[in-house]
């Protein structure tokens, strides 16, 4: 596996397992689906696509992807477990999966706040944040294609998220 992939794992790792905690409602569930999407994960970097034979472009939005499935397929898996000994009605009341009217718009509005809080940024500071946190690309990468150290493409990058993060906030108050 290259150690760019490993690397980007363990440096999402904590974040990763937030991630799915939140899906899961257990720490301890979401740590087993941490190390089961690093396993897939690894598989898939070392094919260098996934297992439906796409290439991986954006590795850590693919990690992403692989955390939320296994988490929601864990949670599916449980609930069909416990559907066994309830009535046609408490299925029926069980809640969707599916975001309500309000959280949708609310996210539209908070991607709406970003993308402005983005376009007030100097395009250097821009360009890292797209390539690192949106492409998914390593701080190498960033900091070679920008023409400067891997240290200020991070100081770049953090710039983009307290202004990203700012902004939202006055959006949130």
């Amino acid at each position: 596996m290259p150690a760019d992939t490993t690397a980007l794992f363990v440096e999402h790792r904590r974040s990763l397992v937030e991630y799915a905690a939140g899906i899961l409602g257990s720490r301890a569930q979401a740590e087993d689906v941490v190390q089961e999407a690093y396993i897939r994960f690894s598989v898939a970097s070392e094919k260098g696509a996934s297992p439906q034979g796409e290439p991986i472009l954006h590795p850590l939005a693919y990690l992403y992807a692989v955390v939320r499935n296994l988490a929601l397929n864990w949670v599916r898996r449980s609930s069909l477990d416990a559907a066994g000994s309830r009535t046609s009605e408490e299925i029926a009341s069980v809640a969707s999966d599916a975001p309500s009217a309000e959280a949708v718009l609310l996210h539209r509005d908070e991607l709406r706040e970003l993308a402005a809080a983005l376009v007030e940024l100097p395009e250097r500071t821009r360009l890292a944040f797209n390539m690192n946190r949106l492409e998914g690309r390593p701080l190498r990468e960033v900091a070679d294609r920008l023409g400067v150290s891997v240290s200020r493409a991070q100081q770049l990058v953090k710039t983009a998220m307290i202004h990203g993060a700012k902004r939202l906030r006055t959006l949130q108050q």
